[in-house]
């Protein structure tokens, strides 16, 4: 019986959300990533917005922030 690889957390800074419709926009772009098992938003109107991405496997900041900046924002940090 294979037991499923532990969940990968990743959180991001991102600079630009202001409604539900940017959450929206940002989780579909990061869903069609490879590996993501599901995305959470922590929305800050006026500041950063905490974007948590978790996953099966390891994935590339950078594959991250196309995705954020396809939807039209921009990763400012990487969270702890």
């Amino acid at each position: 019986m294979n037991t499923p690889a532990p969940l990968i957390t990743t959180r991001l800074a991102v600079s630009g959300m202001t409604c539900s419709h940017c959450v929206s926009s940002v989780t579909e772009e990061l869903e069609a990533i490879t590996g993501v098992e599901k995305v959470d938003v922590d929305l800050n109107v006026g500041g950063s917005s905490t974007v948590t991405v978790s996953s099966r496997e390891a994935l590339s900041p950078e594959e991250l922030g196309e995705a954020i900046a396809e939807a039209g924002y921009t990763v400012v940090a990487e969270r702890a």
